[in-house]
């Protein structure tokens, strides 16, 4: 019975020191797996807008509806005229609706009581362009303006400027962000004196686009510029790698 003892303390210690074995290098092997080196990749890239897109608004005022009307058509043609004198082709003019509008002024008499008189109609039209003709819409926004000396009320808006392949430059960009963090995880494997393992997560920051030197902050939504003509386009990646 002594001697049976003996031996079913001894196996029962065994199975003790093996299952600390086990749970050790089970505990171990867990620790190091779950080891990870997280880092931001960055790319940006400079590039030039190849769309524009500018309006102008123009308009008349007058008792008589039908008269603003035939004003208007007389100021449309003139508008038209200039454009294709700026080389812009027909097929990128657009004119919007004609938008009109009952005028009234307001007046007291002499009891202070109000009343408002009609003023007339006002009739206005925005004329749009779209093209790939950068500097021929440039120079015709800037132009515009001699229009007002024949009688033309009229007011242009700044240029906006966007461009085409933007979701070529998104894949491009993103493809060279998570190049960019694996070779910094490489680097902190290294000189940790460790190996760079499998990626285990990513995270795709916001897209931004800013005007060259504009120093334009990033926002929070992604920026977007449209009024510079040349623009710098940044993304991040947030990228977890195993280490071991």
């Amino acid at each position: 019975m002594k001697s049976s003892s003996i031996i079913v303390s001894v196996i029962v210690g065994v199975v003790v020191l093996l299952t600390a074995w086990i749970l050790g290098n089970a505990y171990r092997y867990k620790f190091k797996s779950t080891q990870t080196i997280t880092v931001n990749g960055n790319a940006k890239k400079d590039f030039e807008s190849d769309l524009v897109k500018w309006n102008a608004t123009f308009s008349r005022k007058n008792f008589e509806l039908s008269a603003a009307s035939a004003q208007l058509a007389t100021d449309r043609d003139l508008v038209r005229d200039f454009l294709v004198q700026q080389g812009i082709k027909v097929g990128e003019i657009r004119f919007e609706a004609v938008n009109i509008a009952k005028d009234f002024e307001y007046h007291t008499d002499g009891k202070g009581n109000g009343y408002n008189t009609f003023s007339g109609y006002t009739l206005s039209q925005t004329v749009s362009v779209e093209s790939k003709d950068l500097n021929k819409v440039d120079n015709a926004s800037r132009e515009i303006s001699t229009l007002i000396s024949k009688g033309i009320e009229l007011s242009s808006s700044t240029p906006n400027y966007y461009y085409s392949k933007l979701e070529d430059l998104k894949l491009e960009l993103i493809s060279q962000a998570s190049k960019n963090a694996h070779q910094r995880a490489d680097n902190i494997a290294k000189e940790s004196n460790a190996g760079l393992g499998s990626l285990v997560k990513a995270d795709l920051g916001i897209f931004q686009i800013t005007g060259q030197n504009d120093n334009e902050e990033y926002s929070s939504g992604g920026a977007f510029n449209t009024t510079s003509r040349k623009k710098t386009a940044n993304i991040t990646v947030k990228a977890s790698f195993l280490s071991n």
